[in-house]
């Protein structure tokens, strides 16, 4: 790739020096909104295209589309998607799904529903590249024109007056393999990280006893002994934090971990709110490895582990939970346990419907669950988990690494 300095994309492919052409949408294609059929015409005939096919991150192709519709032929021909055609998210109640296009890359045809636009080809382009323009370089124009105060829309006259930059079919052509590519590694990586967690969910399955039962399926070899049902509180009470007046909070000091630093990733991050280091702080300080727990809030129940190898000090904000460590049981085996499916299950069950969600200390510690009474099996099954967390950790950050090389090139190879 080369760099050029004048009016065009930051980053070009060799061989290319043509400026970029400005072009409305209705100069590529023209606009039609899809199929409102009867109840019973759903769930047979043609392939269907809907909003959640447009919304996928998958490449939109006929084996992957997942409704139907059976209507007669003269509607069916009015209402093709064929190859190079586009189609739009026609209306959401989120601003950001409103207007999204997704090229249609499939020989066979598809149908589309009521609640997206095709845009029909009727000029030279490749359908990925403008994809891609539309729903990253030129998106503001679309959500800037969306219509709805609750819901929002756009219309086949919005679309037709959006405007894009493009280069020659040639080099729109290069730029589409070239996403594609990136396309590609970037689902495998994703295939691989689905892997081992649904390795990680059937493990946990197998190698902890189910209801009722003393002995798991799977075990390493050399331990034979029944599990023990224990309550939570009697081996890993879960501490309560300490209430820091937010008038206090500094630029600098001592980082206060908050319910908002509990991430769905299952790590600790994000932004610190910090405070003056205090005398006597052993009730809220926090160790290297502590499992933490969301006790209110937005992410209720889920479990983190802090990861402070300098044993740098951090400090326990109110309504984060930290499962103490009594050296009962091994404390690895305690963080396997708390982010697992069995942990969740009895969560369910202390959440209320409908309500702000919300748990307490008490009935986090009255979860029952099985132990191994030998702790160097607790000490086995801890860190074989630890391992795979490991390696799923891993592959997530080379997923997130590969999305931010995409998001910064569609920032500099396009206009």
């Amino acid at each position: 790739m080369s760099e050029h300095k004048e009016n065009v994309p930051k980053i070009r492919f060799p061989g290319f020096t043509d400026t970029w052409e400005q072009r409305k949408l209705s100069d590529l294609m023209f606009f039609s909104n899809g199929i409102n059929a009867p109840k019973q015409s759903y769930g047979k005939g043609r392939k269907m295209i809907s909003v959640m096919d447009i919304l996928s991150k998958e490449l939109l192709t006929y084996e992957k589309i997942k409704g139907s519709v059976k209507v007669d032929n003269k509607i069916e021909q009015k209402n093709k998607v064929e190859k190079g055609d586009l189609v739009f998210v026609r209306s959401s109640e989120i601003r950001e799904e409103v207007g999204w296009a997704k090229a249609y890359l499939q020989e066979e045809y598809a149908l589309y529903s009521g609640f997206s636009i095709r845009g029909k080809k009727k000029s030279s382009y490749d359908a990925y590249f403008i994809e891609l323009s539309l729903n990253h370089t030129h998106r503001n124009q679309i959500e800037r024109k969306a219509g709805g105060s609750t819901r929002f829309n756009v219309s086949q006259e919005i679309l037709n007056n959006i405007i894009i930059s493009e280069p020659t079919l040639k080099e729109q052509v290069k730029i589409s393999e070239f996403f594609r590519g990136l396309d590609n590694i970037i689902t495998l990586h994703q295939s691989m990280l689905n892997k081992f967690k649904n390795l990680k969910t059937g493990l946990l399955q197998e190698m902890f006893p189910k209801n009722g039962e003393e002995f798991p399926e799977v075990r390493f070899p050399g331990f034979n002994d029944a599990w023990e049902q224990r309550t939570l509180g009697e081996v890993s009470p879960l501490r309560g934090g300490y209430a820091f007046q937010s008038s206090c909070f500094k630029e600098s000091g001592v980082p206060i971990i908050k319910i908002s630093n509990i991430l769905f990733n299952e790590e600790v991050g994000g932004e610190y709110a910090y405070y003056e280091e205090q005398l006597n702080d052993s009730k809220y300080t926090l160790p290297d490895g502590a499992a933490l727990l969301a006790m209110s809030g937005a992410t209720t129940g889920k479990v983190s582990i802090l990861k402070n190898s300098n044993n740098k000090k951090m400090y326990q904000n109110q309504r984060v939970g930290y499962f103490s460590d009594l050296n009962i049981i091994d404390y690895t085996f305690i963080s396997i346990i708390t982010r697992s499916q069995l942990f969740t299950n009895q969560l369910k069950s202390v959440l209320v419907a409908g309500a702000q969600p919300n748990i307490s200390s008490k009935e986090v510690d009255s979860f029952e669950f099985y132990f191994p009474t030998n702790k160097e099996e607790q000490i086995r099954i801890g860190g074989f988990f630890k391992e795979l967390d490991h390696l799923i950790t891993l592959h997530q950050r080379k997923l997130e690494h590969l999305q931010e090389q995409k998001k910064a090139l569609l920032q500099q190879m396009f206009i």
